[in-house]
């Protein structure tokens, strides 16, 4: 249009900056959005630079900025660095504890979320999965891994045990998300529709939802003054108002008698309507846990031969409860009573290619092959002779079982401490690892020579699986939202292990580098003030 009017340009330049502008705006055609958006700024800006430098006079301004830079003092620069140098150490700090706190960057989230959709930039979606072989079948499609939290099935005594550690310590062991979780298993265990008919059920209903403990045990009594024979009313006793185990128990068998009663005339009555059948769940669920709990008593209180047998009992009187893991109890008390045969016939049901696996079975599993070579294995000579069949199948179990777990060595090994188990778990999780690590420390103890061959293999799992968010050896690949549920369910004072190790990220390295350098700046000018000022009017002439 210019050259039509017979005009020229509006400014020696533009011509030229137009055309650098469309040869960069090609070349950023195929590049990512955050390139293509830094490119269109620094564009932008050296075009509104050619253009305007004249009507803005910004040579002019620039002198006037360098007359000024030349007249400051060093007591200027000094107190410039060292606020520079504060303001990127107290950024640091921040990034620091963000990370530390949450895993990720505060500002690379900030610039995820806010930033990246103003410059034009999506989200990148995370790769699809890796598509199955012909030959795998629809429930191994359904099998991925998920982040799904489960029941510790070895799980304290709220009264007894948890409330204790709190009088002694001042440190709450279950965090909310805990307990709530628990609340929630309790109004699916021990409630149904019927109850609206029992007024003593209709007060233990509400009492699972309370908040508060002392409501709860509050509404237990009352329930018992309604009915002397409800039995959830003698569990919520036993689980947060009793101090001991052995009060505990008194209260457990209160709720057997109450619970076996009631769970007959269910029986009876079960086929006449759905209302029934639901009530018969209700009262089996009861008696099941009742059941399962006295076992536990027996075994804290020492009686393990007798904890055994209620734990078979319980297995064969109700086999397709399997999901809520009385095995793993039963694997725990046959190890402290080192009937190593009991463990291995339990595993050779439970170790099971289609059923769920967990830290108690992949572990209980390794021990039992390290406990046949852990007594005479020694590395020096293992490195020598090379290793034996017997040895080669204790390696190999330790590395699936870390491969399915890589947390829990370092509870065993005692590189970390260890606090109370939670409630519920994660199972390849930091948590799941604490709860087992917690019981069957002991029994790697007892078996000499366990740990150091624990010792001298675990880490060589990680050769095999370099990738282990993308694929794994024997098992999935390990999910990467282990992370943020065991946050959720372990407490605060406790350090949590993240597996794969995240590394820091660029802008904690970017401000502690910055804050170096503005120390640095700082001291070399309260050092040497007339040469860092010639340094500086330098700078600035150059610019």
């Amino acid at each position: 249009e210019s050259a039509g009017s017979g005009r020229g340009p509006p400014c020696p330049g533009a011509a030229a900056a137009l055309r650098r502008w469309e040869h960069l705006r090609r070349r950023a055609a195929t590049a990512a959005p955050w390139a293509r958006g830094l490119l269109a700024a620094a564009a932008g800006l050296g075009l509104f630079y050619v253009v305007l430098r004249v009507p803005l006079r910004l040579r002019d301004s620039l002198a006037a900025v360098t007359v000024f830079l030349s007249t400051l003092t060093p007591k200027f620069y000094f107190a410039l660095t060292v606020t520079s140098s504060f303001i990127s150490g107290l950024i640091f700090v921040f990034e620091w504890w963000h990370f530390r706190k949450y895993g990720t960057s505060f500002i690379e989230q900030v610039s995820v979320s806010h930033l990246r959709p103003l410059i034009g930039g999506t989200e990148s979606s995370p790769p699809a999965p890796a598509a199955f072989s012909s030959g795998e079948s629809e429930a191994n499609r359904q099998g991925m891994p998920e982040c799904k939290v489960w029941r510790n099935p070895l799980n304290l005594f709220r009264g007894a045990e948890y409330s204790r550690y709190m009088w002694v310590t001042g440190k709450e062991p279950l965090t909310y998300y805990d307990m709530n979780l628990s609340a929630q298993d309790h109004q699916n265990f021990f409630t149904c529709d019927t109850d609206v008919l029992r007024p003593s059920d209709t007060v233990m209903q509400k009492a699972w939802r309370e908040r508060n403990p002392q409501a709860r045990i509050k509404a237990a009594y009352q329930a018992l003054e309604l009915n002397n024979d409800c039995a959830t009313a003698y569990v919520l006793l036993a689980e947060e108002e009793a101090t001991t185990i052995v009060d505990a128990e008194k209260y457990f068998k209160q709720a057997l008698k109450a619970g076996e009663m009631i769970y007959r005339k269910s029986q009876n009555c079960h086929s006449q309507g759905p209302q029934h059948e639901a009530q018969l769940r209700r009262d089996t669920n009861v008696l099941v846990y009742v059941k399962r709990r006295l076992a536990m008593c027996a075994r804290k209180l020492g009686r393990i031969r007798e904890a055994v047998k209620m734990m078979r009992d319980l297995m064969k009187e109700f086999p397709l409860l399997s999901m809520l893991n009385i095995h793993e109890n039963l694997l725990e008390a046959l190890l402290e009573l080192q009937a190593y045969a009991d463990v291995q016939a339990v595993l050779a049901k439970y170790d099971d290619i289609s059923l769920p696996k967990s830290a108690a079975i992949c572990y209980t599993a390794a021990l039992l092959k390290a406990r046949a070579v852990s007594e005479r294995f020694s590395p020096e000579t293992a490195s020598k002779r090379g290793l034996s069949t017997a040895e080669i199948n204790a390696v190999e179990a330790i590395h699936r079982a870390v491969e399915f777990n890589p947390h829990v060595p370092k509870y065993l090994l005692e590189m970390k401490s260890l606090v109370l188990p939670p409630e519920h778990i994660l199972k390849r999780g930091d948590s799941e690892a604490v709860a087992y690590a917690f019981f069957h420390l002991q029994h790697w103890k007892r078996i000499e020579g366990a740990l150091n061959l624990l010792h001298c293999t675990w880490e060589g799992t990680f050769r095999m699986i370099p990738y282990p968010l993308e694929k794994g050896h024997l098992f999935y690949p390990y999910p990467s939202c282990t992370e943020t549920a065991d946050r959720e369910l372990l407490p605060t004072f406790h350090e949590v292990s993240v597996y794969p190790q995240k590394e820091l990220p660029f802008f904690i390295h970017f401000t502690a580098g910055l804050c170096s350098f503005s120390a640095m700046l700082a001291l070399l000018t309260h050092q040497f003030p007339e040469l860092m000022v010639l340094f500086a009017k330098a700078v600035s002439v150059a610019s």
